[in-house]
């Protein structure tokens, strides 16, 4: 389907007379999208409009562009069954770079990483009979591919592939650490990735004890050790800190020197500073997913926030996400909501100092700092399962908490789970607010824990909501969500507390989601593992310099407003850190 978008701001019909300009009722008002139907005339009113088409062809002022909608192409490289997934185009691996993936889940990107790895056969659409690797070959006669999948159907081709759900591991692996790693240790660089990693101290750790974030450092070094001829990464930054994802990006650049390597990755900052070329994938989760030519890594997720692109002429989302230039240097007149004093927590190897601070009514507030430094004890604090030093604090707010690491337990559908916990799960504004933007509909019937990592994640965000509280702390909400759905919780976010005598605090390290979200932030500094030390909350600008500066990294602001890591060492990075701007530089 076309769409004509109506630009009002550009429209002189008043002027020129363009008559299903001036008749239509819906562009007088305020409605700028206009359906183009089958024979191409613009189809405002079926009451009104005259359908001339004069608004098409003829307005002499660019006030009308007409995009397509996501839609099914001729020819599908492979199709599961009739009526079943459709996917249509490949991504490109190419010795030297590192060429991303950029799209929602269920979209089609892991049967294009069983065709690139020899693992399915395309079908080129034919799924009643037998493709033959000649017809498939003659299809990609003189394109990129043709090498590649040439060298597929020899079956020459080693793949190793870091899964995107790294829990699976302890469930096919018993042992240590370091009987996993040494297993894959097949090029001789094993030392390299543990030191790069941080993996040292965790050699004799048996798998199953491992957090999340250990099991996914030792994941990403497992895979990277071996001797293959295409490297597939599924989502390398859950549970990573901002610290632990730039090391693992810098290793997987000097891999890419030699060997191809493609990386789906929903952390657009670590995308932006590793990818060398990005393929967007769009369409309808489950029904069909077409993967673009390759694009340039800023070009691709310009347009991928944009919701438009521009080559294919597709529009795939009614709005575009907005990174606002001046968002955090409003001054909010916002009454503070919850104090918390100064807190210790100390173990027998880690303590935790917090500075006194305030929330505010109606604000999100982000948590930024290394894993092991206290981020997670702080929430537990808040929400009253750790008790600090002196006893409990006295706080008589209301907190939902959701913790960092999700376990499934019982068999009782989401549904019922949510029923248990939402008196007005029934009400169209539990629905509209909550059900919908966490696409929950589809998965309602389900148990519980039959769930994949990012629905589990989606109904505990849920859950957390759904509560009456006036402090919702969540921890890492981001894991295992792909961009879409991070793009639909943060305004989901501030929605639920715009204008409420309520607030969120979110721990994260996505960089983008907490720039989106955040009107200010606390920030963890200290020795990961030995000690911790909260301060704040600070304006974002200055709360961002301190934590980014303790990092040692740069981000710059492009033309469209979107905040981006600068290459170390770059003129850029080298100016900044001489003016002690880390954060927030805008490039006019």
């Amino acid at each position: 389907m076309r769409i004509a978008i109506v630009h009002r701001d550009r429209c002189h019909s008043r002027k020129c007379g363009t008559e299903c300009i001036l008749y239509c009722p819906r562009v007088r008002t305020g409605d700028e999208t206009v359906i183009i139907g089958e024979d191409g005339k613009a189809v405002i009113s079926e009451e009104l409009c005259v359908g001339c088409g004069i608004c098409v062809k003829k307005c002499p002022f660019d006030a009308i562009d007409i995009v397509s909608l996501p839609e099914e192409l001729e020819h599908p490289t492979h199709r599961y069954g009739k009526n079943g997934f459709a996917l249509y185009g490949l991504p490109i691996p190419v010795e030297g770079k590192v060429t991303g993936v950029l799209g929602e889940n269920g979209i089609g990107k892991s049967t294009a990483v069983k065709i690139l790895s020899g693992q399915l056969k395309p079908n080129l659409g034919e799924f009643e009979r037998e493709t033959g690797w000649d017809e498939i070959l003659r299809k990609y006669t003189g394109t990129e591919l043709f090498d590649y999948l040439k060298t597929v159907s020899l079956k020459r081709m080693k793949v190793a592939v870091k899964p995107q759900y790294i829990d699976f591991i302890p469930r096919v692996f018993s042992g240590s650490a370091r009987e996993l790693l040494h297993s894959t240790d097949e090029r001789g660089k094993l030392d390299e990735y543990i030191g790069g990693l941080s993996l040292s101290a965790l050699l004799d750790h048996d798998i199953a004890t491992l957090s999340g974030g250990e099991l996914q450092r030792v994941a990403i070094a497992a895979c990277l050790a071996r001797d293959a001829d295409f490297y597939f990464l599924d989502e390398i930054t859950p549970f990573l800190d901002i610290y632990q994802r730039i090391a693992a990006a810098s290793l997987i650049r000097d891999l890419a020197l030699i060997r191809p390597i493609v990386i789906i990755e929903h952390d657009l900052a670590i995308l932006d500073m590793l990818a060398d070329t990005v393929h967007v994938a769009y369409g309808k989760p489950a029904a069909f997913g077409v993967i673009t030519q390759p694009k340039g890594v800023r070009v691709g997720i310009n347009q991928y926030l944009e919701g438009y692109l521009s080559e294919e002429n597709v529009r795939f989302r009614e709005y575009p996400v907005v990174f606002e230039k001046r968002a955090h240097e409003k001054d909010l007149d916002r009454l503070p909501l919850v104090s918390f004093p100064a807190m210790e927590k100390r173990y027998d190897r880690f303590c935790l100092t917090v500075s006194p601070g305030e929330i505010r009514a109606g604000e999100v507030l982000g948590v930024v700092g290394a894993n092991g430094i206290g981020k997670s004890t702080f929430a537990r604090l808040l929400a009253g399962d750790e008790k600090p030093e002196g006893g409990p604090i006295a706080m008589e707010t209301r907190v939902s908490y959701k913790p960092q690491y999700l376990k499934a337990t019982g068999p009782d559908t989401v549904e019922f789970t949510l029923r248990q916990i939402a008196r007005s799960f029934d009400s169209s504004a539990y629905q509209h607010d909550i059900i919908e933007p966490l696409s929950l509909a589809p998965i309602l019937q389900s148990p519980v824990d039959t769930l994949s990592g990012g629905e589990l994640q989606r109904v505990a965000i849920a859950a957390c909501l759904s509560r009456d509280a006036d402090l919702y702390v969540l921890d890492e909400p981001s894991a295992h969500l792909d961009v879409e759905q991070r793009v639909r919780i943060t305004r989901m976010f501030r929605h639920h507390v715009d204008g409420r005598d309520a607030a969120i605090l979110v721990i994260d390290h996505d960089i983008y989601l907490i720039d989106m979200i955040s009107e200010r932030i606390l920030v963890f500094d200290g020795e990961p593992g030995i000690r911790g030390e909260a301060t704040g909350p600070f304006e974002m600008r200055e709360g961002m310099n301190r934590f980014l500066a303790r990092l040692g990294v740069t981000f710059r602001r492009d033309r469209s407003g979107r905040p981006r890591i600068n290459k170390p060492g770059s003129y850029l990075d080298r100016e900044q850190k001489a003016n002690g701007e880390y954060y927030y530089y805008t490039q006019e």
